[in-house]
């Protein structure tokens, strides 16, 4: 049964979808069966693994407001072991219906529990806002992965998702954990990169993954390419990240068998 963890920020411009969909290829080049799920109506994650959103009729909305099987729907990606529940702008309107439903916030997992037993890990990239389809999505997850830049008003706003987490695992998901607050943007050179990753992990402590998403070109070309950074250039250093990432999440949850000497792949 598949490990759901929701890659969550309310904050835009942090790395977000970058982080979902190149953990998710992470995991899948690893060769765990993983499904990406695109919660984000602007369908970065759809395009950024290849696929233009303008042929894209059906989308997770379909699945959540009408209760079509994801499995009809769901794409199979360039990349080995990874599928995609692709997005469609179609989903801007879908809080509004959800408004009025029954267990409105439980319908997300509705759609998981139908393929959750098909894969290792599903990812899901929550759209930059606390709505209902981000609560939807935290509902569903096993885990929260939040990314935070290595910039200015890094901590902004992070106590606001903080306490919606809390809320959702009051009320909606007592099992929900915070899988772990991932550094991204990360600049060695620049004296403020290195205060906030102080900062965050005097604040935050065991919460903060050891592995930290460096700033690399190739992160930022791939998806013009409709490719992962993996699929992309696997020597690069966004590579190397975000496979590290990916090896130290299945370290934490006792996934693999990996020494602590073997822990991290080497640039």
């Amino acid at each position: 049964m598949a490990k759901v963890i929701a890659i969550a920020n309310q904050k835009g411009g942090v790395g977000k979808t970058t982080s979902a969909i190149n953990l998710a290829a992470a995991f899948a080049v690893l060769e765990y069966k993983t499904l990406l799920i695109d919660a984000d109506p602007q369908a970065n994650a759809t395009s950024g693994v290849g696929f233009d959103t303008k042929n894209i009729k059906t989308s997770v909305y379909e699945c959540i407001i009408d209760d079509i099987d994801p499995r009809n729907i769901i794409l199979k990606t360039s990349t080995p072991n990874l599928d995609l529940l692709p997005a469609h702008i179609d989903l801007v309107g879908a809080e509004i219906e959800m408004i009025g439903l029954p267990n409105r916030e439980k319908m997300m997992r509705r759609v998981i529990t139908k393929v959750k037993d098909e894969y290792d890990f599903i990812i899901i990239d929550c759209s930059p806002s606390l709505g209902l389809i981000t609560v939807n999505a935290l509902t569903a997850a096993d885990s929260v992965i939040i990314p935070v830049q290595c910039e200015y008003f890094a901590l902004e706003g992070l106590g606001k998702l903080l306490n919606t987490i809390k809320i959702v695992q009051s009320r909606l998901n007592t099992d929900l954990e915070i899988e772990g607050i991932v550094l991204t943007m990360y600049d060695a050179r620049l004296r403020l990169a290195n205060q906030v990753v102080e900062e965050v992990k005097t604040h935050f402590q065991q919460m903060v993954f050891d592995t930290i998403i460096n700033r690399n070109t190739k992160l930022g070309e791939a998806p013009s390419f409709g490719e992962s950074i993996i699929m992309h250039d696997v020597n690069s250093t966004g590579a190397v990240n975000y496979l590290n990432l990916a090896r130290e999440i299945l370290q934490n949850n006792a996934l693999t068998k990996i020494s602590d000497s073997d822990k991290k792949i080497k640039a």
